[in-house]
């Protein structure tokens, strides 16, 4: 049975931070062109990354490895990953999960813009 993904990620640059927005369902089908986005943004030198998780609906156990593994490179490029617009869901699951401690969360785009160093 093909499963048919609505997964989607959308980059918006805000001066020096990444904003991705991902919508959809970030399951072992879709990590792939999350995995794609934010290589892509380390190679251009873009290390301000901000997750606009408001979109997204569900996370399995590949999405939430796939956020962790990319949060790692990030920050072993010298860079920051920080996250804003967790649905109930997908909190809950970064509770459970022990990652809300890793991410940064905050209320709006705009504090979380602020939150980046210079």
């Amino acid at each position: 049975m093909a499963q048919v993904s609505n997964f989607a990620v959308r980059i918006r640059q805000e001066g020096p931070v990444s904003l991705l927005d991902l919508s959809g369902r970030l399951t072992s089908f879709e990590i792939g062109a999350f995995r794609d986005s934010i290589s892509r943004l380390l190679k251009e030198g873009h290390k301000q990354v901000l997750l606009n998780l408001s979109g997204l609906q569900y996370l399995d156990s590949s999405g939430i490895g796939e956020l962790a593994r990319s949060y790692v490179s990030v920050v072993k490029q010298g860079g920051q990953m920080k996250v804003v617009g967790l649905s109930p869901k997908v909190d809950e699951v970064l509770k459970i999960t022990q990652l809300y401690q890793v991410f940064p969360e905050f209320p709006s785009e705009e504090e979380a813009m602020q939150s980046f160093s210079p």
